[in-house]
């Protein structure tokens, strides 16, 4: 993985921990001692970035953020989109696996197809952007894993009346995706042959079932993968979904475009959060 330079880092790293405490201003003192700087390259450091508007020097020689600064991020603010970082990680699962993979947002009880990317094969997909479904609990363990209580109360929501099995299969699907970063979904032994809708928007009996034991040489009769894309404050808004295999898998390869699903949505994840990428 490419390296930036020291000097960019450094930048960021002064622009990072003032923006982390937006109420204060530093001295040049200050920064040294919390950064670990040099005072010469502190300092230098510092007259780079008030002369192109990115902090401001205030009369008693503290640093502040600068309006150049605050324009840039009001204008990331209102034109950002995490589908513009998903977009290309999307464009490469669906060609490397021949799939539709499709960025599902969730809103309230809803879940909202607003992105997707198809290979060639799958030009003309019968689940058309924009399609809003009903969450269902095959669904939840994607949007709920690392919050059990809610999955529980969007449960109560949407399927009042829960069987047993439905409920230990919701909680071993958010066990799942917990442990691997993708919940493998496939076709109930008793539902439609050719029914090619992954979330069926079916309210009181999906024709899919949440994966939880893949075993390597088995055949599974695959309908979608589902992972996660986490914010801020460690919740889902976005699952990606990849949809449209060409026939059984076997459990390994189930895995394989699992895991390589759940490498994107945590590479998404990262960026989306502020968090280095992993070496």
């Amino acid at each position: 993985m490419s390296r930036s330079s020291p000097g960019v880092a450094r930048m960021a790293a002064i622009l990072n921990f003032i923006a982390d405490h937006p109420r204060q201003s530093f001295a040049l003192t200050d920064l040294v001692r919390a950064l670990k700087l040099s005072r010469a390259t502190c300092h230098a450091l510092l007259t780079g970035l008030v002369d192109v508007g990115y902090l401001y020097r205030t009369g008693d020689k503290t640093y502040v953020l600068g309006p150049a600064l605050a324009a840039i991020g009001r204008t990331a603010a209102e034109h950002f989109s995490p589908l513009q970082v998903a977009q290309p990680e999307m464009r490469k699962l669906a060609d490397d696996f021949d799939v539709v993979c499709g960025a599902y947002f969730l809103e309230g009880d809803v879940i909202h197809l607003r992105e997707r990317a198809a290979s060639a094969s799958h030009v003309g997909y019968p689940v058309p952007l924009g399609t809003r479904m009903p969450l269902r609990w095959v669904q939840a363990p994607s949007f709920f894993a690392r919050n059990p209580r809610e999955a529980d109360a969007a449960q109560a929501r949407i399927n009042p009346e829960p069987t047993a099995d439905q409920i230990a299969q919701l909680h071993g699907g958010m066990a799942f995706v917990r442990e691997h970063g993708f919940i493998a979904l496939t076709r109930r032994p008793d539902s439609v042959p050719g029914d090619s809708s992954i979330v069926v928007a079916s309210l009181d009996d999906p024709p899919v079932l949440p994966e939880t034991d893949l075993d390597a040489g088995r055949a599974y009769p695959i309908m979608a993968i589902m992972a996660p894309i986490y914010d801020a404050r460690d919740r889902v808004s976005i699952s990606l979904v990849m949809a449209g295999f060409n026939g059984a898998m076997t459990g390994a390869e189930i895995r394989k475009a699992g895991e390589a699903l759940a490498e994107a949505c945590t590479r998404i994840s990262r960026f989306l959060t502020g968090q280095p990428e992993a070496a």
